[in-house]
C-alpha cells in the first residue's frame, strides 16, 4: 500500500515538470507564463512534501513490523495506513500553499529569466523585485522543521529497529531483518540528503549552483531508482539481475 502510494507520487512530481523540460529541450518555445510556472512550482512543492512524510510513515510501518511483528496486524490496519497517507498529502498541501501564497504576493518585474530547469521557489525568489526576506525565512523555516520532524522519527524509528536486531540469535534472522529495511534506508539517505541540501541552509551560503545540481537528485534520480531498489527486495527479481550478469 506504502509503495503503491509512493509510486504515484514519483510518477506525479515527475511529471510535473519533465514534460515542460523535454518541450524546452526539443522545441523552439522556451518560454513559461507566470500562472504555469506557479502551478509548477505548487504541484512541485505538494509532491516532494508527501514523499517525505511517506517515507517517514514507512519507516513507522517498519518498526511495527520487525519490533512488535504479533501486533502488525492490529496495530497497521487499513484504517491507520490510509490515515498516514492522507496526512502525509495533508502535510505537503499545507507546506506548498505557504510557500505559493507568499509567491503570489511578490511583485515581478526585473529579469524573466529563471536560473533553473523548473519553477522552483528559491529560483523564482531571485527574480522578484520586492522584498523577498519574508518568504526565505519560510522556506528555511518550513523546510528545516519537516527535515527535523521526519528524520527524528525516522532515526527513532531505526534506532529502536536496530536495538531488537541486534538481539536477534540467528544469525539468518538479523540478515532478514536488515534486509527488510535495507531499500527504505538507501531511498531515505538520497532523498533527505539532496533535500537538504537544496532548502536547508542560510541564505548567505546558499548557491544556485548547487541546488540545481541537488535538484536533479530528488527530481530524477530519485523518482529513477525507487523502483529499482525496492524491486531488488524481490527474490525473483535479484536472481534474475544475477544471471543477467554472470
Amino acid at each position: 500500500f506504502f509503495l503503491s502510494n509512493l509510486s504515484v507520487i514519483d510518477l506525479c512530481y515527475s511529471t510535473v515538470f519533465a514534460p515542460r523540460l523535454l518541450l524546452s529541450f526539443l522545441g523552439q518555445n522556451k518560454t513559461i507564463s507566470y500562472s504555469a510556472c506557479l502551478s509548477q512550482s505548487f504541484l512541485f512543492a505538494v509532491f516532494i512534501t508527501t514523499e517525505g512524510f511517506l517515507l517517514t510513515a514507512m519507516a513507522y510501518d517498519r518498526y511495527v513490523a520487525i519490533c512488535r511483528p504479533l501486533l502488525y496486524t492490529t496495530v497497521m490496519t487499513k484504517r491507520v495506513c490510509t490515515q498516514l497517507v492522507v496526512g502525509s498529502y495533508a502535510g505537503g498541501l499545507l507546506n506548498s500553499l505557504t510557500h505559493t501564497c507568499g509567491l503570489l504576493g511578490l511583485q515581478f518585474c526585473g529579469p524573466n529569466v529563471i536560473d533553473h530547469y523548473f519553477c522552483d521557489v528559491p529560483p523564482l525568489l531571485e527574480l522578484a523585485c520586492s522584498d523577498t526576506h519574508r518568504n526565505k525565512i519560510l522556506v528555511l523555516v518550513f523546510s528545516g522543521v519537516i527535515v527535523v520532524f521526519t528524520l527524528l522519527l525516522i532515526t527513532v524509528s531505526y534506532v529502536l529497529i536496530l536495538s531488537v536486531i541486534l538481539r536477534i540469535q540467528s544469525g539468518d534472522g538479523r540478515k532478514k531483518a536488515f534486509h527488510t529495511c535495507t531499500s527504505h534506508l538507501i531511498a531515505i539517505t538520497i532523498f533527505f540528503g539532496s533535500a537538504i541540501f537544496s532548502y536547508v541552509q542560510p541564505s548567505s551560503s546558499y548557491s544556485m549552483g548547487q541546488e540545481k545540481v541537488s535538484s536533479v537528485f530528488y527530481t530524477l534520480v530519485v523518482p529513477m531508482l525507487n523502483p529499482f531498489i525496492y524491486s531488488l527486495r524481490n527474490k525473483e527479481v535479484r536472481n534474475t539481475v544475477r544471471s543477467n550478469f554472470r
